[in-house]
């Protein structure tokens, strides 16, 4: 399972979705521009001592992750609040991607062009919450892929 953040722009929130993809084998794949230096010392700190176990790569954009072979396996799914589409519709696949947009503007609108059909969406009970934490995202959509797949 690939983890996608496309433009992340809190070290926090990497740092916390790094930390979950050591202890979750999930590859972990950043898409520039970051809206931090890889060096930030507050992604080290939520990534705490595990980076050493996260497989990790950082793409220039978005075509160069599709070329690559990483992006090029499994289906991708677009989480967005804008998704009609539940994350609990699909049937998961250990090579899939799941991509997320940046925590301030969500994914850019090129994204919902392409990909309408593969965009998906974690209930939101309370209208006057826009979204979830983008880390919390993560841990929720990686958690349904592992427990469809039976990876206890």
């Amino acid at each position: 399972m690939k983890i996608v953040l496309v433009n992340p722009q809190i070290p926090q929130n990497t740092g916390n979705i790094a930390r979950l993809s050591a202890a979750t084998g999930c590859q972990l794949h950043l898409i520039k521009p970051l809206g931090f230096e890889l060096t930030d010392k507050y992604l080290k700190r939520a990534g705490l001592d595990y980076w050493k176990y996260v497989n990790w790569s950082v793409h220039e954009n978005w075509e160069e992750y599709i070329s690559s072979a990483a992006g090029s396996e499994g289906s991708l799914w677009f989480f967005s609040t804008k998704a009609e589409r539940s994350y609990l519709s699909i049937d998961y696949a250990a090579e899939d991607s799941l991509v997320f947009g940046c925590e301030t503007a969500g994914l850019a609108e090129s994204f919902h062009e392409n990909y309408s059909e593969q965009r998906l969406g974690i209930k939101i009970d309370e209208p006057g919450v826009r979204s979830l934490n983008l880390a919390n995202s993560v841990a929720v959509a990686v958690y349904e892929a592992r427990r469809q797949l039976q990876i206890n």
